[in-house]
């Protein structure tokens, strides 16, 4: 959101003090820069919680491509091993969409309603700078009045245009006042309001990890063969592509 406030009907006059034009500009700015944080954090949570559910479906699909494989029709051993991680990718994929579930309720909704409030924020800065507009535009009517000649139809139009001026006056100072107080206290209120949300967030990670801890454990000691070292199956697997390798069929000519 931007504010731009309007150069026209200047009076001679300072109605408006110039250490309250900065503060309502600090305070408003402090809100600008809020909106903007708010609804990058939204949408960043919204890309997170997406890439997760992706992750999670892809590594489903992977398994299940696996279990199609026609080596889980030929060998047992690799049809159990197969199994075992369609399994666990199925209950990551479970554990996964209800973490997904328990974000979007408790991080991203009340991410999305805090940004609805800024549009009514908005609205009541315009309507801020209207009356401040109007105020300094017939502030302006008055002084052309007041340096006039004192005669009859000028005392009369003079008079007219005090009249004009207080209700306007008036109004703005009391909408000046309440966003003036008001925004401070919005701006303040963001870490009550959003304290509870990032828990949520952290209990939502914590129990996801500690699952997947669990699963992965479980599959690990399901697939784990004793005595063999990531070092081994490494040269193992480089021994049998060697093996490979040498047939005929994909020699290099």
């Amino acid at each position: 959101m931007s504010w731009i406030p309007f150069k026209i009907g200047q009076p001679k006059k300072q109605i408006v003090p110039k250490t309250v034009e900065r503060d309502f500009e600090r305070e408003y700015g402090k809100l600008q820069q809020l909106e903007e944080q708010t609804r990058r954090l939204q949408k960043d949570m919204k890309k997170s919680t997406d890439a997760d559910l992706a992750l999670s479906k892809s590594a489903v699909k992977i398994s299940l491509d696996l279990l199609s494989n026609p080596l889980c029709e030929q060998d047992q051993d690799f049809l159990n091993m197969v199994t075992a991680l369609d399994t666990a990718m199925k209950r990551m994929d479970a554990f996964n969409q209800e973490k997904v579930n328990q974000i979007q309720k408790t991080v991203i909704e009340p991410l999305k309603k805090f940004g609805s409030v800024f549009p009514s924020l908005n609205m009541a800065v315009k309507r801020r700078e209207q009356a401040l507009q109007d105020y300094r535009r017939l502030q302006a009517k008055v002084e052309k009045y007041e340096e006039k000649e004192k005669t009859g139809p000028v005392l009369a139009k003079l008079h007219q245009a005090r009249e004009e001026l207080r209700p306007v006056r008036d109004d703005f100072e009391a909408k000046n006042k309440q966003l003036l107080e008001e925004m401070p206290r919005f701006y303040n209120s963001r870490l009550d309001y959003f304290q509870p949300s990032f828990e949520a967030l952290i209990r939502a990670q914590v129990g996801y990890y500690s699952e997947m801890q669990r699963i992965f454990g479980d599959l690990t000691q399901q697939l784990d063969q004793p005595g063999h070292t990531d070092e081994q199956r490494e040269r193992e697997n480089e021994a049998r592509l060697s093996e490979l390798r040498a047939l005929s069929i994909v020699a290099d000519d």
